[in-house]
């Protein structure tokens, strides 16, 4: 949890490494209130680690932050591409350094917050980024057989091949999913295998406003989806759709997205979306916990 406290004793760490502050843990816990005031009592930015708030115009649906929620705080790595557009980790991580540098020579402690593991462990820690070059052939291959029997389909070649990193991932991030299939396929190691965790590259402070109440992280979740649904998350998606329809499998899998597409799709009733959507962020919660529980020994 966060304190005044550990703020100041970190700050008056002497340390050879450059420092870095990583507020995490579970969707709707409070990483933004956190993170702005922090960032407001340091003078600092806060780079996000989300990897769907990097699109465009995804704002209802990925609890985008508000322009006039930012307190006049920068925030960098939000709207970068549009929802045609692919993006990498590695991509990631490279434009993400290049601001932490810049933040670190104006003598400012980058802020980073939200809920991507991938994008933060590939900042704070010291591993390669796998140099596999893309197959088209085979995710075309995926990617249809994705459409045609369902994500679960092409997850369960995953597991059955390297279900260590399988478990990282959920089934319905296809992009991820393909992407380790066709690392181990043409190199024969696992995605995992090229991220060894050697140290940290910063004093890097953890922090989390998650204090261990489930239901009321339940609860809040539920909430935001209600509230997702009163600020035009169904008019976000149809703009969306009318201008990329359905151009790319990326950001059709975010939750929120999908259930709705599938309720505009007839496939759904709203008020079954709606409780899809709950549950779902509900179960990426949970994985969420278990994904950052390596970082609680960490925290001093």
């Amino acid at each position: 949890m966060y304190s005044q406290e550990k703020l100041q004793n970190f700050l008056k760490q002497d340390w050879e490494k450059q420092k870095i502050i990583v507020i995490y843990w579970p969707t709707a816990c409070g990483k933004t209130k956190m993170s702005l005031d922090i960032a407001e009592f340091l003078n600092t930015e806060i780079i996000s680690t989300d990897s769907r708030q990097i699109f465009k115009y995804l704002n209802i649906g990925t609890w985008k932050i508000k322009q006039s929620e930012k307190r006049a705080i920068k925030h960098h790595m939000i709207d970068i591409i549009f929802p045609n557009e692919k993006y990498s980790v590695g991509e990631y991580k490279k434009e993400a350094e290049k601001i932490i540098q810049n933040l670190h020579s104006q003598k400012k402690i980058p802020i980073l917050v939200w809920w991507t593991w991938l994008y933060i462990d590939s900042l704070i820690y010291d591993f390669d980024i796998p140099q596999v070059p893309a197959d088209e052939i085979l995710r075309k291959k995926l990617t249809q057989e994705a459409h045609d029997f369902w994500n679960d389909f092409v997850y369960k070649k995953l597991c059955e091949i390297d279900s260590d990193f399988a478990q990282t991932l959920h089934p319905n991030n296809l992009n991820y999913v393909i992407r380790a299939l066709e690392i181990k396929l043409l190199s024969g190691k696992s995605k995992g295998e090229f991220k060894k965790e050697k140290v940290l590259n910063y004093d890097t402070l953890f922090l989390t406003p998650y204090n261990g109440e489930r239901e009321k992280l339940y609860e809040n979740i539920n909430s935001r989806v209600e509230n997702m649904l009163e600020e035009w998350l169904i008019e976000e998606i149809k703009n969306i759709l009318g201008k990329w329809y359905k151009t790319t499998d990326f950001w059709l899998q975010t939750i929120g997205y999908s259930e709705i597409i599938s309720f505009l799709d007839w496939i759904f009733s709203l008020q079954e979306a709606k409780e899809l959507i709950q549950k779902n962020s509900r179960n990426y919660a949970k994985r969420q916990l278990t994904w950052f529980r390596k970082y609680e020994d960490k925290i001093f």
